[in-house]
């Protein structure tokens, strides 16, 4: 195969091409995307965040998308629930806090009064793990890159954590 001069020059006009229908999409598609998400989660912030990973992940599959306005929309609706389901984790866990307390039907000690003693029962790296992930919102591997810790063993740590404050919340030993 011979590579020539006008071969390269041609390959470069493609790319240089390619690049700027990604720009003419993007420029005509994120305040839409943007403003469709905000509708939904009622914060400019997140609906930007969550517009902005979107179209990081579509332009870094450009090539393998065959229709990019369909792809765009669906990890939207992906980072949406995503988002929510966060949310409702995070809702969750502050009113256990606020709470200080649970109810306990069957007139049993409660093992579990106190959400930061529960906490406190973890070993450090899975407590850090869980509060980075559940109230911070990190994923798996952001919590990762800030703990310096393999997503394999994050999610080990996670799951061993879930585990343990399931077992004490419910009056069981490991």
């Amino acid at each position: 195969m011979t590579v020539t001069v006008a071969g390269v020059q041609r390959e470069a006009g493609r790319a240089a091409m390619h690049e700027d229908v990604r720009r003419d999409f993007f420029a005509a598609n994120y305040a839409r995307l943007a403003g469709w998400v905000r509708r939904q989660v009622d914060d400019d912030e997140t609906a930007h965040d969550i517009a902005a990973e979107a179209f990081t992940r579509l332009l870094s599959r450009w090539s393998d998308s065959y229709d990019p306005h369909a792809y765009l929309y669906k990890v939207a609706v992906n980072l949406l629930r995503d988002h929510w389901r966060r949310s409702v984790r995070e809702r969750r866990v502050l009113s256990l806090a606020a709470a200080d307390q649970r109810d306990v039907p069957d007139g049993r000690p409660e093992r579990g009064d106190d959400l930061r003693a529960t906490l406190q029962l973890l070993p450090e790296h899975q407590r850090t793990a869980l509060l980075l992930h559940y109230l911070a919102g990190f994923s798996v591997r952001e919590v990762s890159a800030i703990v310096g810790r393999p997503e394999g063993t994050v999610k080990s740590d996670l799951f061993h954590a879930r585990a343990r404050i399931r077992a004490e919340l419910d009056g069981t030993d490991d």
